[in-house]
């Protein structure tokens, strides 16, 4: 019989490879690495998941990878923006293509039919060879060529089929712009890998979110049918089991925490992988949490206490002064609100120092630029 692992245990076991049990030596483009990308939808977002995951993290760390190339923002996972490696944009872009192209053939399947869409893709490529275009600007030259379709469509048929950089200065901290896109080849000098690697991709996904199922990697990637790639693993997999019965795989020295493992407050931005990359993801928040994060603009930035989401969080900046906005979900006890409070705190002096600070929650003030976190346009397209 196959061990059967809690869910306090799972959670434990994530933050554990998350590196929010204990904050890491590393640097940024390491833990984009290790994390297989770090969902970036919010330009501002992995800033804030670097800080909580990285002992030593300066906003420059990621602003400098990205003007110098070495990391970029790039379509992959679940048809989402992902931040990574320019060497894991070549080997992610082929394993992601078929959510991709699921997304055409669902979202897009009725205005799209009939449409050239290998057409559309080389317009697209050539228009953007020549100089790179905001989205309205792409939108607008492909309108052209075909005046009877949807001008977003046809950009999206772009964006999914040619590898689409959003480029700097776009998510490059305080200095911000519009979006502007490059195609991945011409920024980074190299076209995606010719097929992907299905079995080494897995293997990286259960060193940074397992022990998991094989509907979590599915949910992960965006994908489905990845049975046969977990089973031609399997024989170099440990295999558990979850409360309700459902076979997890995992590597077999992965580290696995027990539930008593302290887990310190940490807090983590929008559309964070922690909570997007699992079919069941009790292992770290609620059903009932889960629908307040989810919301229909997006995912809430949220802070753990114990190694679950306990609250939503939302950071103000101003000129002089910078207000953290707590939203807990529950009551928090003494310890709990003081561990809160002194991690707001941290987070504060690194998202705006030399300002005044104030942590508030709810009608209460406990510890005083526009929105760093949530304040620039989300980007989909």
């Amino acid at each position: 019989m196959a061990q059967v692992l809690r869910r306090r245990e799972l959670g434990r076991a994530l933050l554990a490879r998350q590196w929010l049990l204990e904050r890491a030596e590393a640097t940024a483009e390491e833990t984009v690495t290790r994390l297989v990308g770090m969902q970036a939808q919010a330009p501002y977002a992995p800033y804030f998941g670097l800080w909580s995951r990285l002992r030593k993290f300066g906003t420059a760390d990621l602003a400098d990878a990205l003007t110098e190339r070495r990391l970029v923002r790039v379509a992959l996972m679940r048809s989402t923006i992902h931040l990574v490696t320019t060497a894991d944009y070549r080997s992610l872009r082929p394993w992601a293509q078929p959510a991709l192209d699921r997304e055409l053939d669902t979202a897009f399947k009725t205005i799209l039919t009939g449409l050239d869409r290998a057409a559309v893709a080389e317009s697209g490529r050539a228009l953007l060879g020549a100089r790179h275009l905001t989205p309205k600007e792409l939108r607008a030259a492909l309108h052209e060529r075909w005046p009877d379709r949807e001008p977003r469509a046809l950009a999206t048929v772009v964006r999914n089929l040619v590898p689409l950089v959003q480029v700097p200065p776009r998510a490059v901290w305080g200095v911000g712009g519009t979006t502007r896109y490059a195609t991945a080849a011409d920024w980074t000098g190299a076209e995606p890998a010719p097929a992907a690697d299905s079995e080494h991709i897995v293997l990286r996904y259960l060193a940074a979110f397992g022990p998991a199922s094989v509907t979590d990697v599915q949910t992960w990637t965006g994908r489905t049918r990845l049975r046969p790639v977990l089973e031609r693993l399997r024989p170099q997999l440990a295999v558990f089991h979850d409360e309700r019965g459902i076979e997890l795989f995992d590597l077999p020295d992965a580290p696995r925490p027990g539930a008593d493992a302290h887990a310190p407050v940490r807090f983590l931005p929008e559309y964070d992988n922690l909570l997007a990359s699992h079919a069941d993801r009790t292992r770290v928040i609620s059903e009932q949490d889960r629908k307040r994060v989810m919301t229909r603009n997006g995912m809430r930035a949220t802070f753990l206490v114990d190694g679950q989401v306990t609250g939503a969080w939302k950071l103000h900046l101003g000129k002089a002064s910078a207000t953290l906005e707590i939203d807990p979900f529950r009551p928090l006890a003494t310890t709990e609100r003081a561990e809160v409070e002194a991690e707001g705190a941290r987070l504060l002096e690194f998202a705006a120092p030399g300002t005044d600070h104030d942590v508030r929650s709810g009608r209460a003030t406990f510890i005083g630029r526009e929105d760093a976190v949530t304040g620039e346009e989300t980007d989909r397209h």
